[in-house]
């Protein structure tokens, strides 16, 4: 789809940050409110704008809601099909987050998300590894959310001056 130049400043606006009000966007787009709707309808229409999200910082709270992994796999493209259909069969399963076509060593990168590493460790081993396309997998636990989707967490406010006495 061939976005105009108000669709393409209304998708940046809407990508930094989905609450913004339509009469805002109006503004710095310079469109009336009515352009507006009707560019973010048809936007969401096309499925350009696919879903508006939150971002979550769940070490805020106490009722942690379970552990992230990262899964490199590697598999055996099917002709014709090449990663789509392994892909599709991957991102099936309701554990799975996401899963992203990658370069290098590994073909796919799934993320996955569950109440504990037992159960991402079930998931590799009694779903994941069983399908006939996959020929190997590292999983790697998330630890620690430094960044994600340009929003840092705790950044370090620390004065990082050097103490200079007389």
């Amino acid at each position: 789809m061939k976005l105009t130049a108000k669709e393409m400043e209304i998708v940046e606006i809407l990508e930094k940050d989905s609450r913004v009000a339509v009469e805002d966007i109006a503004k710095m787009v310079a469109l009336s409110v009515e352009e507006t709707k009707e560019s973010i309808k048809r936007l969401e229409e096309n499925k350009v704008i696919v879903k508006y999200i939150s971002i979550v910082d769940w070490t805020k709270v106490e009722e942690h809601p379970g552990v992230r992994a990262m899964i490199d796999v590697k598999v055996t493209p099917k002709r014709g099909v090449g990663f789509d259909d392994i892909a599709e069969r991957i991102y099936r399963f309701d554990e799975v987050n996401s899963v992203y076509l990658m370069s290098g060593t590994y073909d796919l990168s799934v993320i996955v998300e569950a109440k504990s590493m037992n159960e991402v460790a079930n998931f590799v081993s009694q779903k994941l590894s069983t399908l006939d396309s996959v020929l190997s997998t590292t999983t790697h636990f998330i630890l620690k959310k430094y960044k994600h989707d340009g929003i840092i967490f705790e950044p370090d406010n620390k004065d990082k001056r050097i103490v200079v006495s007389p």
